[in-house]
């Protein structure tokens, strides 16, 4: 290959005069077929894409005018252990093949992850089409997808619940209070705007059904996202805010028993699923899902809410493949909710390189799990430290973008 040379091209940010463009090489970079296309349709995928150049900041490489190579980066915010902190989504990765090996994807994702720092996105998620590619970039898994498959027998038994399901539009309000309460409680989901809802389940919103489960004070304290095919119930999002709204919500699943051979469905957290059921030998499949990556380790600390057992300082020395504003010993003040870069002759209390960093202050992994594996060295005493200082809820995060 090699007939590119990088100091002909330039890097620069992404406008709507080059949504076709953009279109173009996500179609060739992820081979939509002219089914895919022809099924949503050339200018409905315009649409889709108007918005993400519009409201996102996208930066590309550009090659005589002509975009070879981007990355999109979406204004989101999450739910960190009940902190919101804003986040970079990062989709829409990729390079034409006769422009790989010159190391462009490396320099977008550096300005891309320098933007979302100017712009306090401490944080950033995205869906990994190579787990070790992204995992070399500074991202680490922070999240799962069980995927289920229960059949028509082992659906439980009708629950007596004094609420009601109804069925409503897509977008009803009522999803959204739900949701909202819901998010506010899980840590690491999105806490969606706008943009978040227009993403969610876009290519599949002609297909699904949404239901709403409300209590006797006609509060919406649960919903679900799901469709009937091929005599399987495919419950695509379920979301429920206390036991009454889940056993209200599995009452309308078997409602459809004679309709249905098996429910399929996915979960995203280690919910009991199996123990909920009466017959609990269900077929369960787990999966890594989405990972993410510190932005800034000094904003995102300084930020962090750790447990009230935090009270001695800490020094922790981080290394980023990618980043260098990360790479240094941070010194941690609890009693003034402080962090600053330090230079120290003594040994840092934790070494630790950015992917495993993000992965247990999530809590998708615990310190001593990780001290196993060799990810964070540290003695046993400051390993029982970081175990008490930070949350121990699991993440949780359903969606795509």
């Amino acid at each position: 290959m090699g007939t590119h040379r990088k100091d002909q091209l330039e890097m620069r940010q992404v406008t709507s005069e080059h949504t076709q463009d953009s279109i173009d090489l996500l179609k060739y970079v992820f081979q939509v077929t002219h089914q895919d296309v022809s099924q949503i349709g050339e200018s409905q995928l315009a649409r889709w894409k108007k918005p993400m150049i519009e409201e996102c900041s996208v930066m590309g490489w550009f090659s005589k005018n002509k975009l070879i190579s981007q990355m999109v980066v979406y204004p989101f915010s999450v739910n960190i252990h009940g902190q919101p902190f804003k986040m970079g989504g990062v989709t829409g990765v990729g390079t034409y093949p006769e422009y790989a090996g010159l190391g462009l994807m490396n320099d977008l994702m550096k300005e891309s992850l320098r933007i979302m720092k100017e712009r306090g996105q401490t944080i950033s998620y995205l869906f990994p089409y190579s787990i070790p590619y992204y995992r070399k970039k500074g991202w680490e898994i922070i999240s799962d997808v069980i995927t289920y498959t229960v059949r028509d027998t082992q659906i439980p038994k009708p629950y007596d619940v004094p609420g009601r399901i109804e069925r409503v539009p897509f977008h009803h309000e009522d999803i959204r209070q739900a949701y909202e309460t819901f998010a506010k409680k899980e840590n690491g989901a999105m806490i969606r705007n706008q943009l978040a809802w227009d993403e969610h389940f876009k290519w599949e919103k002609d297909e699904l059904t949404c239901c709403v489960y409300y209590n006797e004070e006609n509060v919406p304290t649960g919903y679900m996202y799901y469709k009937v095919e091929n005599e399987t119930f495919y419950v695509t999002e379920m979301i429920y805010n206390n036991e009454e709204a889940r056993r209200g919500i599995w009452n309308f699943i078997g409602a459809h028993f004679s309709m249905v051979y098996h429910v399929k469905g996915k979960i995203f957290e280690n919910e009991p699923l199996s123990f909920f059921l009466e017959d609990g030998e269900i077929e369960e499949k787990i999966a890594p899902y989405y990972m993410a990556r510190i932005v800034d380790v000094t904003g995102f600390l300084t930020a962090f809410p750790f447990t009230k057992n935090a009270n001695a300082s800490l020094t922790i020395q981080v290394s980023d493949p990618l980043l260098e504003w990360n790479n240094g010993t941070f010194a941690i003040h609890f009693n003034k909710q402080s962090v600053e870069e330090v230079v120290t002759e003594t040994e840092p209390d934790v070494v630790i390189d950015v992917q495993t960093l993000v992965t247990l202050l999530l809590h998708y992994k615990n310190a001593s799990d990780l001290k196993k594996i060799g990810r964070i060295q540290a003695n046993d005493e400051t390993i029982s430290y970081l175990e008490s200082i930070i949350p121990s809820n699991q993440p949780w995060f359903s969606d795509y973008f």
